[in-house]
């Protein structure tokens, strides 16, 4: 039976265990699992009474638009409720540099004072307080999280009412926003059922009554499950917040899923192979329908549920990075690997042990050559040595990415 370690730090339940990301969020972490996640908005106003200037601050905004070299599409710019061309923000970064979809600066600067709102995106990419955040809340909650910061000039409303297609944590990190939260007009809309196919019932739904209407301030906190309808206006002065959108695993996922599978085991089927009469103009009575559905049926019965777990981890591992690693660091590791260097699990890795092979984030690794009970110690979170692993299985899991310095 495959072995699957804990996506938390290391591997390992130790911090992991008791969620402590989504715990700063939500506080109560079980009464949230029970009640609200899924169902309903949740306001915590001071979820942080020390704001969360440790993961983005107004200076930090500065230095990724100025002088990180940001191209599209790390950064939209949106100003009366559409987002604008990318031309309108970007230029060639000059000498060495003229790639031409680069963030500018001073075309930034310009819009922002002419009442643009800043949309950075994929900030769980691009700044290492957000990507650290990001991957252990997306640990907590078992489901992806992706970043985005908005940063609006004053008395202006970024986006009209929408709603998203995704869980969102919103952060208040600065100024003051107004948001107004109306009830969806489409419970837990799917990825391809966005806003857009719905603009009059979202437009008719932002005039009833708000189910929220309140002001966000530095350390607030706002859950909304997806298909939320909402808009927000900045109050006084700039005003920065941070989306954290969480991709939900559904059980339309798993359908399929489900379906991928039965059809793969279909293709193994004559019956199902064989081809519909000549002639045939794919009338009802034509397509053989009942035949397809039993076979189809059937196949579904027979799949194994650890299969289709096992293809679902597989799908996952691709949602998500494992913690950054530095190839020059893994490099000077490897080349230095003595028999007492102390070696531990790398971060966010996604582990699973079949046989004599673990499957992860970083690729598969044989480990055929190393005792089992050293691999499973090390998948629980324990540091083990270069010695314990064996030089050679050491060195080679360094260069995979699998292992760090612990």
């Amino acid at each position: 039976m495959p072995l699957h370690a804990d996506d938390g730090r290391s591997g390992t339940p130790g911090p992991a265990a008791g969620r402590p990301a989504l715990a700063r969020l939500v506080g109560d972490v079980d009464g949230f699992a029970e009640n609200t996640w899924a169902r309903g908005p949740l306001l915590r106003p001071s979820a942080d009474p020390d704001g969360f200037d440790d993961l983005l601050t107004a200076s930090a905004v500065d230095e990724l638009v100025a002088e990180r070299g940001l191209r599209t599409p790390f950064l939209r710019v949106a100003r009366s409720g559409s987002t604008m061309a990318n031309r309108a923000f970007t230029a060639p970064g000059g000498l060495g540099a003229g790639i031409a979809d680069q963030v500018s600066d001073d075309k930034l600067t310009a819009l922002f004072a002419d009442g643009a709102t800043l949309v950075l995106q994929a900030l769980h990419r691009t700044w290492r307080p957000i990507i650290d955040f990001c991957q252990q809340l997306a640990a907590d909650l078992g489901h992806p999280v992706q970043a985005n910061a908005y940063v609006t000039p004053p008395q202006n409303q970024g986006f009209d009412d929408h709603y998203d297609v995704h869980d969102v944590f919103v952060l208040q990190i600065a100024g003051r926003k107004r948001w107004s939260i109306h009830s969806p007009v489409l419970p837990s809309p799917l990825r391809d059922q966005p806003w857009t196919d719905r603009r009059d019932d979202v437009r008719r739904a932002a005039e009833e009554e708000p189910v929220i209407e309140t002001v966000l301030e530095p350390g607030d906190a706002l859950y909304l499950p997806r298909g939320y309808l909402h808009s927000a206006t900045a109050l006084g002065g700039v005003t920065i917040h941070l989306t954290l959108g969480v991709h939900s695993w559904t059980r339309h996922a798993v359908a399929e899923e489900l379906v991928t599978l039965a059809l793969r085991r279909l293709s193994d089927d004559e019956d199902a192979r064989a081809s519909l009469p000549l002639g045939t103009t794919l009338a009802p009575d034509e397509i053989d329908a009942e035949v397809v559905g039993k076979l189809l049926r059937e196949a579904l019965d027979g799949l194994d549920p650890a299969e289709i777990a096992e293809q679902m981890r597989a799908r996952r591992r691709d949602t998500q990075r494992a913690a950054p690693v530095g190839p020059l660091a893994q490099h000077a590791l490897s080349t230095s690997l003595a028999d007492h260097t102390v070696l531990r699990l790398r971060d966010h890795l996604d582990v699973t042990l079949t046989e004599h092979t673990v499957v992860s984030r970083a690729g598969s690794v044989d480990v055929a050559d190393v005792p089992t009970e050293v691999v499973r110690r090390l998948l629980a979170g324990e540091r083990v040595t270069a010695g314990e692993l064996g030089t050679g299985a050491a060195r080679r899991m360094i260069e995979a990415g699998l292992v760090v310095a612990g």
